[in-house]
């Protein structure tokens, strides 16, 4: 390849100028937030391997630069992240995951309090201008047949109601997996995490896809 060098001093000012507003400017990062509890923030893992690193990993393989933040607490509701949500909304992203109301279920609260936080919260993320992907959990088997039928039905009618992307089951394929999760059977090791990355990856690529955001192609010869 020839390099060529260019006299500045003998450029007039103006014509300066005006190749330097031609130059393409550099996009910033796309920021992702995850938003949500102990299935995302890494619970029992190494900080590289939780579900936050993991997706930015797999994302930049992918040719897509974003940074992606870790907004998962262990334990908590959706009233405790509600609480939490203003610095949230202060980050600005431009895309959330939302992933919470497992531990609703685990400590029997209302699903009329689960339903409300969500959709105040997935409204105010809207409303400062991210996209949405709410991540769905399902009811354990051993409850009431009629509660695990309304708290399954939860999240699907936030999605319609509101046209947001939606992840049925953030667990699919890995929940209940011995060779999948850690002791317990609920919190995914490091190869349930890799599962959960393989499987919403293609639907977080769709949604930037939605944002106008495309993966950038390698410049190298060849490639």
């Amino acid at each position: 390849m020839r390099l060529i060098r260019v006299a500045l001093g003998k450029l007039p000012f103006f014509g300066l100028l005006l190749g330097l507003a031609a130059l393409p400017a550099q996009a910033a990062p796309t920021k992702i937030l995850v938003f949500g509890d102990s299935l995302v923030s890494g619970y029992g893992l190494k900080p590289n391997e939780a579900f936050p690193p993991m997706l930015g990993m797999r994302l930049h393989a992918d040719g897509y630069d974003v940074l992606i933040a870790n907004g998962g607490v262990p334990g908590e509701t959706t009233t405790l992240a509600f609480a939490r949500l203003e610095a949230a909304l202060e980050s600005r992203p431009d895309l959330v995951i939302l992933e919470l109301g497992a531990n609703d279920m685990l400590n029997n609260l209302p699903l009329k309090t689960t339903r409300e936080n969500l959709k105040k919260m997935l409204l105010a993320f809207r409303q400062v201008g991210a996209h949405v992907i709410l991540a769905g959990m399902v009811a354990k088997s051993d409850l009431p047949i009629a509660y695990r039928r309304r708290f399954d039905a939860l999240y699907p009618e936030l999605a319609r109601s509101y046209a947001i992307a939606l992840y049925p089951y953030f667990l699919e394929g890995v929940g209940g997996n011995p060779a999948l999760t850690q002791e317990g059977g609920l919190h995914p090791n490091a190869k349930g995490v890799q599962t959960i990355v393989g499987h919403i990856a293609p639907l977080v690529e769709r949604s930037l896809a939605q944002m106008g955001v495309k993966p950038r192609r390698s410049s190298l010869i060849g490639e």
